[in-house]
Order: structure tokens, then sequence, then C-alpha cells
């Protein structure tokens, strides 16, 4: 093992010994926890009515203690962050201290909520043993009212108006560059170096406060012991801050002063500044935005003279001539005495653990690749790390309030997330994005464990299992969907990622954890029971469930009530529910290895695909298909009060995700299991009429492979037809997710004179459904195009070189579907690769990405991506986009498989 993969063996045998008392070193209490935004969420959120934006704007975030999380800029904490750490930054323009980043909320913006910086997750281990952060901070004013009135002014048929597009970075640029990096000596020994460089043409004075504080846990009317920050000693060339906590135990900061101009400790309370935000005495004169006011107000008084509190920060001062970069070293650790914190090893111990993350990310990866490749795959696992988050939220509390705070008001009984006080989060979770989604979102954290169980396959397991532990799931069991609403029904993706956690773990490290495998089953069966008994209206296997995390694709909101009346019955839910029972079904069989039980229960998954399979084929007792044999698509149907139904024919991935219902039995397995064998032998012969029109094990494949599947043959041969024309869902970029053939036909329904109508829009959506913060009618979404190429290569593994198909359609060119998978992985990922021509297609015009040397090797990962030019669009720290390093990987694999092919043959 690399010395990483040793510190994650030791970390594992912590959790299993800590009960013990036989405690190992636990690498990562400490990590990049800490969010990029608390305010405006759900949890800060104690208004009547749920406005979340609105109660707790940016504007209070520097002055109001926040009661369930803390924010920060290139921060860390403790894994229940009692002890944070961040940066604030001052450049002497600003009218606001930087202590957090800054961006529009949800109604601020012409296309919903919207971070205005530009940070960059460069380098990250899976224990945080090397972490690497880049914030540019610009040199004149920040634009903050520039960016809310352009952006307000804007429609959503217009761009976002973007920091970049003030001309705040053209002059000569004038901007810092601020690197924060750190390294663990050990567990709670904590090396930080925040490196800054100015980038313009003129000396320029920059105000670094990095800033330790506690977590405010003291304010809300409980029995809670006030930890406490105080100067422990002042030596000649740095000084040393102890953080006491009641739980945590004793930290020490080490503050270097060495070739330091100006530095001093500045001390007051995380608690709010009730005078200045509601008119009210404060209990204490030392409040949370001391730091903004001794700083932008020269308030002297702001800071405690005594040097104690709950927030420090060290302030240095700092003259950076042009093109100069000036280095700060500061160390948090356990240990109360260290007489040289600074010295010689300092530096090597960075050096080393950036060779450790070397060693291991090339272990994870040994296949040839350029060196751009590995730079996106080594940059996508470090946003996937970065997004980790502590998420505090506990509903009960929340719902009722505090002792020490005013009762919430009585609607919020019967309003957002009543039903769901069992949640009680005090986790470390994966985030969709720490700044524009930073909150609990269960099907996006699915795919966010396929790249995270290629590099730490403990911490995926146990997010899974957090999903269906009795503090996350409903007693009913339904899995909450995410903060803003918990009732609302995203795609039962738990099984798939739990499959692929398994599998990608025995492929990487050997190692066969059914352990886990069966604990997530047992709870799965209770989401799958709960499924069939909730969202399935008229009890025939099809299949409704709302917007189902494609938020605007339908014609109508799917999530809300049809204008029409009457209901949809959905060819993505029903196809979700077929590829769950699949995931369930191989499941049992793998269990059934070691546990002769489940060969029983695979028998059932077996029987309930094909009742699900039939029904979205209307034959049997449902009298819809969603199938359309003249166009040979798959569409929603729309079933009205009267009993009639319409297909509604928007060509979206809707009709693609039927492709997703795929299982593979290998030939051993039957072998292995002669009464499954036989059960499902039975059930072919005496049902016929179930299985006329889909693949269900009867003809075998590639290796005497059975295969079970909706589309089987010609359906899928129809479907691919579709879906790989360019001038339908085949983009330069991967799969669209609405046709392009709408961009001229676009479909209507007039209801009630009113005109509801899906185009092909390939970029921001220009409809306000779900807020109108993302796009599902046109834009390239990594986590679909994965889920397509992962159903392609399956079934390959059945068809093997003899099914072969266009690509692209039109083209005479006819591939294997393996071929299809790479060349649609190869999409994705040029994404992301200079062109020909030197540019990179997700920043399209973007001149500063394109061609300045201190940009164009950054990396965001967006929410999505134009569906023509492949821009990227939407949140930019998006995690499940960093599953792009597993397909990197996978063509790196499928590209050395073909040379050693190719040297076999040749000799």
């Amino acid at each position: 093992m690399t010395t990483e993969e040793q510190r994650l063996q030791a970390n594992r045998d912590y959790a299993k010994r800590s009960a013990k008392g036989d405690r190992t070193a636990y690498w990562t209490r400490w990590g990049s926890y800490l969010s990029e935004r608390q305010w405006g969420t759900v949890r800060e959120d104690y208004s009547a009515d749920g406005s979340a934006w609105e109660y707790f704007p940016h504007d209070h975030a520097r002055s109001r203690a926040y009661r369930w999380g803390e924010d920060g800029i290139a921060g860390i904490c403790d894994n229940h962050q009692r002890l944070c750490f961040a940066i604030a930054l001052w450049n002497g323009e600003d009218s606001i201290l930087k202590e957090r980043l800054f961006g529009l909320t949800g109604n601020e913006g012409n296309h919903g909520e919207d971070v205005k910086e530009y940070y960059f997750y460069l380098d990250n281990t899976p224990t945080h043993s090397y972490m690497k952060y880049l914030y540019k901070y610009p040199q004149a004013a920040f634009p903050y009212d520039q960016l809310v009135q352009e952006n307000q002014q804007r429609s959503r048929h217009s761009l976002e108006y973007e920091l970049l597009d003030t001309g705040i970075f053209d002059d000569q640029n004038c901007y810092f560059d601020v690197e924060v990096e750190y390294a663990k000596k050990s567990p709670e020994d904590i090396l930080i170096q925040i490196s800054i460089t100015n980038r313009g043409s003129e000396a320029k004075t920059l105000h670094l406060l990095p800033t330790l504080w506690f977590r405010n846990t003291w304010s809300w009317g409980y029995d809670c012991e006030k930890p406490i920050l105080k100067v422990c000693s002042e030596e000649s060339h740095f000084s040393t801050v102890a953080a006491i906590h009641p739980t945590l135990g004793q930290r020490s900061l080490y503050c270097d002063q060495t070739n330091t101009q100006k530095f001093s400790l500045l001390f007051t309370e995380n608690e709010t500044n009730f005078q200045k935000l509601f008119g009210v005495e404060n209990a204490s004169p030392y409040v949370k935005d001391a730091f903004h006011d001794y700083l932008i107000h020269q308030r002297q008084d702001a800071i405690n003279p005594q040097r104690l509190g709950t927030k420090v920060a060290t302030h240095y001062q700092l003259s950076i001539n042009a093109s100069e970069t000036q280095t700060i070293k500061l160390r948090l650790s356990d240990a109360a005495e260290l007489n040289a914190p600074f010295g010689t090893e300092f530096n090597q111990i960075f050096q080393t653990r950036l060779q450790e993350a070397d060693e291991f990310y090339d272990r994870i990866c040994p296949f040839e690749m350029s060196s751009e490749r590995r730079q996106i795959q080594r940059q996508a696992f470090a946003e996937i790390l970065w997004n980790k988050q502590f998420y505090y939220y506990i509903v009960e509390k929340w719902l009722k309030g505090d002792p020490a705070s005013p009762p919430p008001p009585v609607a919020r009984n019967q309003g957002r997330n009543s039903d769901w006080i069992h949640i009680f989060s005090d986790d470390v979770l994966s985030m969709p994005d720490k700044w524009e989604y930073p909150w609990f979102a269960s099907w996006d954290l699915a795919f966010h464990l396929i790249p995270l169980a290629m590099i730490d396959p403990g911490f995926a397991k146990l997010q899974i299992s957090r999903l269906l532990r009795e503090w996350y799931m409903h007693p009913n069991g339904q899995i909450p969907a995410y903060e803003w609403a918990f009732n609302d029904v995203n795609p039962p993706v738990q099984a798939w990622a739990a499959w692929n956690i398994y599998k990608i773990e025995r492929e990487l490290y050997n190692c066969t954890d059914t352990d886990f495998l069966e604990r997530v089953f047992q709870k799965l069966l209770l989401n799958f029971t709960w499924w069939v008994n909730r969202k399935d209206v008229e009890g025939r296997n099809v299949f409704q469930g709302g917007f189902l995390g494609l938020d605007n694709i339908g014609i109508f909101d799917r999530s809300a009530e049809l204008p029409t009346g009457g209901y949809l019955q959905q060819a993505d839910g029903t196809s979700w529910m077929a590829m769950y029972c699949l995931n369930m079904l191989e499941i049992a069989l793998e269990l059934a290895k070691f546990n002769p039980t489940y060969e029983d229960i695979a028998s059932k998954f077996f029987e309930h695909f094909l009742y699900i399979a039939d029904a979205i084929d209307g034959i049997g007792q449902s009298d819809i298909s969603l199938w359309d044999e003249h166009d040979g698509f798959y569409y929603d149907a729309l079933r009205f009060p009267d009993g009639r139904y319409e297909l509604l024919k928007v060509r979206s991935i809707v009709g693609l995700i039927p492709l997703f219902a795929i299982g593979i039995i290998e030939s051993e397995t039957l072998s292995q299991f002669p009464g499954f064998s036989q059960r499902t032998k039975w059930f072919i012969q005496n049902r016929p009429d179930l299985t006329q029109k889909i693949a269900c094990m009867q003809t075998p494949g590639v290796g005497e492979r059975r295969l079970l599947a909706i589309a089987f043959p010609d359906k899928l041969r129809r479907i691919l037809q579709k879906m790989l024309d360019e001038s339908e869902f085949l983009s330069p970029y991967g799969i669209r997710s609405v046709s392009k053939f709408h961009q001229n036909h676009p479909y209507t329904m007039n209801v009630n004179g009113t005109e509801y109508r899906v185009d092909y829009q390939p970029a921001e959506s220009t409809a306000n459904i779900f807020g109108g913060n993302s796009n599902w009618r046109g834009p390239i979404w990594f986590p679909i195009n994965y889920l397509i190429i992962e159903s392609l290569q399956r079934f390959y593994s059945y068809f093997g070189d003899d099914f072969k198909i266009e690509f692209p359609t039109g083209s005479g060119r006819e591939i294997t579907l393996k071929e299809v998978a790479v060349e649609l992985s190869e999409r994705l990922i040029r994404l992301f690769l200079h062109d020909e021509s030197g540019q990179r297609p997700c920043y399209d015009g973007t001149e500063k990405f394109q061609h300045d040397p201190h940009w164009r090797n950054l990396i965001l990962f967006h929410e999505y991506f134009h569906g023509d030019n492949g821009a990227g669009i939407g949140a930019s720290h998006q995690t499940w986009t960093g599953i792009v390093a597993r397909l990197i990987q996978q063509c790196a694999k499928y590209e050395s498989t073909l040379i050693k092919q190719q040297n076999s043959e040749e000799i």
C-alpha cells in the first residue's frame, strides 16, 4: 500500500477499535469540512413563509451567529465542527471584510443562486493529509452592488453577469492569487501555508487574517460550557493561541512572525451583533463582525483588549511588490509547546505529503495518459474531497426553536420538512456544491460515491449507509430527497450506488465487503417497498414520482398538481424502478454466494422486474404503452381524470432511461444457484405474456451470459438511432437532455387557454420551474451520461462484437457498443481538454480562462454544459461532474488494453 492507503487503513482501524478504547490514528478528524456558504440555507431559516434567502442574507452573515454551521474561505474544521479555521482578506478598498464568498441569492440571479467569485480546489487526499486551494482576490473594490443590479436587470433569456464581466480582473491583472495549503504531520498536527502573489504591476498592501473560531453552541439556551481562545505565549518569532474546548480538548495555533511587517492578534466573540441588526443591546461589546469594524471602520474598541474570546484573527499587514509572492506559516496542533514550529521540518513535511499524494493517485490510475488528463483527473478528485461538509440539522429542534430564542412561527409545524422530525444529522457528508448547494441531496450523493469509491471506499460506504440509517430514512422507508423539501422524490439510485461501490472496491483494492452489501440491502428492501406502495397509483407497476431530479424536463412541473387534473405515468419513474429491481437482483445473487437465503429474494426481484417491464409496454393488464412504435421511443403518458390518456411526445432523456434497466447474470451464477435458475425457467414458461418483448434470460450471450433488459433488441437499436443522431441527442460533448429536434419542432399543449411548451434550450433555463437555476431541456448532464455509458458497457458484455450500431447515426460507420461507450466518454472528457486551437470547450468564449497563463490550467466542474458548444453552466463546483475522473480512468485502461492486444498480435 502507498502511505496514503496506510493512513486510510489506520482510519478504518480507529473506527473498529475506538469503541474498545484501543484508539489508533484518526486521520480524518480534521478536513475540508467547512461550508463555503451557510447563510441563505433552510437550516438557518426561521421565517413563517420559508423565505430562506431573505431571512438570513449575505449582508447579515458577518454580524449574525449561525445556529447550525459555519462558513469560510479555504477552511477546515474537525468532524463535529467545534473548531474552525479559514482565511479572511481585505484589500483596503472593499466595503466588507472578505470572510466568505459572495454570490447572488436564488431570487436575485436571473438564473437562480450563483456564486460570484473565482476559487479552485487544486488538490486533496482522502485523509486530507495534503490540501491545496486557490482564491483570486481583486485589488479594486469588490463590485457587490453592480453584480446584484446587473443580474436583476437581465431576463432568463440573457446570460448571467459574472465577476469577470465587470472588468475587475482586466486592468493589468490587478488581483492577488491567494494559495492555501495544508499538510498533516500527524492526525492532530496540521501545518498551514498561505502564499500571496501580487499579479498586478504595482506594489499593493493586503491585510491577511487567518482566523480561528469556535462554532457557537452556547447562545441557544442549553446547558453548554463555553469554549475559550486566549494568548498562550509570545516568542520572538511566533505567537501561540490556546483553543480550549470542553469535548475537543486543547489545541494550539502557532502563528509565524518571521519576515512580517505588521502582526497582531485580534480577539472577539462569535456572537450576534444584535445592536446593529435588530437595535437590541448586545450582551457583550465584542461580537462576530468585530474584525470588519476594526479594519474597515477603524474601531479600535471592537477588539477585546484582554485578548480572550471565541474568535481570533492573526492580522498580517503585507506590502507585496508586483509579481512578488509572500508566504505566511501557521500550525494548528494538539502539542501545547513546540519550540520550533516552523523549523526545517515544516517545508519537508509539505514536500513529503505532496510526494505521497502523487504516489497515491498514480497507484489509483496506473495507466499511461497525457499529463493534461492526469491533471484533470487529479483536480476532479480534489473537487470531490473539498466538497465534503459538516452537516448539522436536527429537524425537531429546528421546528420547535431554542430556549434562548424567540419561538418559531406556528406555521412551521405544517411547513417545510415538518414530517421529518426524526432527521438528526451531525455528520460529514458529500455536498453537491458547498456554495450553491451546501445541503443534503440524496440522488446527487449517489453519483459522488463512484469517484469516492475509487479513492476512499470506506468513506463511500459510510455515506450510503448513513442515508439508510434511522436518523435519515423515514420510518415508512422513504429516503429524504434534499434539504429544501425532504418529501420530494428523487430517482432510487442508492442500490445502484451501493452495488458500484462494492464492485469498484473489489476491482481497485481486491476487497470483497459482503457485510456492507448485506447491511445496505436490508434497508433498501424497506425503501423499495415504499416505492411500490406510494408511487404506483393504480397498482399496475407503472410509476409516478414527480420531477425525479430532472427539474424542468417535462411540459408541466411534474412535482405540482397538473393543470389538466389526473396524473402522469412516467417512463423514467417506471424505468428507474425496473433498474432498482435489477440492482437488487444482482446484489441478492452476490449475497447468495455467502448466504443461500438470498437466492429466494433474488427470484422475487426477477419476477417484479418482469411485471414492470410488461407494464411499461402496455402488455398484460395495462392499457397504456409508454412505447411509441411509430417514433421508436418512450414517452410519459398523461392520464386524464376521465380515464383517457395521451403520450407527451417530448424527446428527452426520459425516453433514454429505459436503457438503464439492464442486468447481466453470469453463466456460473446460474450453475451455482440451480433453485433460482429453475424458478426463472418456470416463470418464463408459465407467463410468456410477460416476456415476449424484453430480454429475460432465455438467449445466452457472450460467455453464456444471460440478459435482463427492457430495451431489447429492436427497441434498443431504435432508441440508439435517435440517441446517437447529431441532429437529435448526440452533441460533440455528450448526450443532450432534450433532442435538438425540438429546436425547430417545439412540443406544445394548450390547456384552458394556456400554452405549455418544451423547446430545445441548450443553456440556462428560460422557465421559472424549480427557481430557474438549472435546465434539463438541452444541456449535457454528467450523471445521466455516465449511466448511459455504463448501460452500453453492460449491453456489450452480453452482445459482444456482433451487435453494431451506426455512430453517428447516418454516418455509415458501424461500431460496437463498447466503442460507442468509449466515444461518448471521450466526448465528455473533451469538455475539459485543450482542443487543436488551445481552448477548452468548457470555457467557451471566456478569454481569461482560455489564454491567461495564470488561469488556463484551472478547471471548474460545472453543474451542466451547453448542448452545442460545451460551455460550463450552473454551479461551478458541482461534485457529481467529478465523475469524469472515473471516465478518464476507464478510457486509459481501454487504451492500455488495446495497445497490449496490438503488441500481442504483432508478436
